[in-house]
């Protein structure tokens, strides 16, 4: 097996060292860091000599792409500063990399919410390609998260990765407002408009399908939190939109 970790970092000093004790069993392990202000850089070269640092910020997956280019290894695993292998991950991946015929793999994730592991509602079965040959994959400059696009065939690994996502009720805020904000930026780059109504219905429907549809509801108060989160987060998307739109719209009628 031959295996490289890319993690990207930004004031992650509460988070990193349990990410990287989880991963100390890769061959190479690669941070881009993005100007942190706290111990983060520090903490991360206890544990790899390939620490860089950029001082802009493309966004998430223009990023991860970034810290693709200095993995030197056949296999790469992206995963971030709020995730963590287990130990019978890791013996997985140990035991498939050197025999299989696949080219990535999805890996199974067991998310946290306020302090609760959350079975069901939006989060139910979740899976992403995280795994992949370096000469058969690629990551796509996306602004929000990662997206992994392999040229091949793709396996699933059994054992699940522990996401410590929304930690607590700030966290939750944070990065409602923070996802809300750069997805309503990549809509606007591509063309996407939106109404009020679009942010309305796309925000009651978000709520609708994660607490009823799709189960939320059987992870109780938690599973009520996380769906009404959701619909925020959607309905906010839309409605940045909206005014992204109409920010250049202003802009357009000034100068004319």
């Amino acid at each position: 097996m031959s295996l490289s970790v890319i993690i990207i970092t930004k004031n992650e000093a509460a988070t990193i060292e349990a990410c990287l004790q989880s991963v100390k069993f890769a061959d190479e392990i690669i941070v881009l860091d993005s100007n942190s202000q706290d111990d983060t850089v520090p903490i991360c070269k206890k544990y790899t000599a390939n620490v860089y640092v950029t001082e802009d910020w493309p966004g998430f997956g223009a990023q991860k792409a970034r810290a693709l280019q200095y993995v030197t290894k056949e296999w790469v695993l992206v995963i971030d500063a709020d995730e963590r292998i287990p130990e019978a991950l890791q013996k997985e991946i140990v035991s498939k990399l050197p025999t299989t015929t696949y080219d990535g793999f999805n890996l199974r994730f067991s998310s946290k919410y306020c302090g609760r592991f959350i079975r069901y509602g939006d989060w139910y079965n979740e899976k992403h390609l995280r795994l992949f040959r370096r000469s058969k994959g690629g990551i796509v400059p996306h602004l929000v998260h990662c997206r992994v696009d392999v040229k091949g065939t793709v396996g699933l690994m059994q054992n699940p990765v522990l996401h410590e996502s929304f930690p607590d009720l700030s966290a939750v805020l944070y990065k409602m407002n923070l996802y809300s904000s750069t997805s309503a930026q990549q809509k606007f780059a591509a063309g996407q408009q939106a109404s009020l109504g679009t942010a309305i219905t796309h925000g009651i429907w978000a709520f609708i399908r994660g607490y009823f549809i799709r189960g939320g509801f059987l992870d109780g108060a938690e599973g009520f939190m996380l769906a009404v989160s959701n619909a925020e987060g959607t309905y906010y998307r839309y409605l940045k939109l909206r005014h992204l739109w109409l920010k250049q719209n202003q802009a357009k009628e000034l100068k004319s």
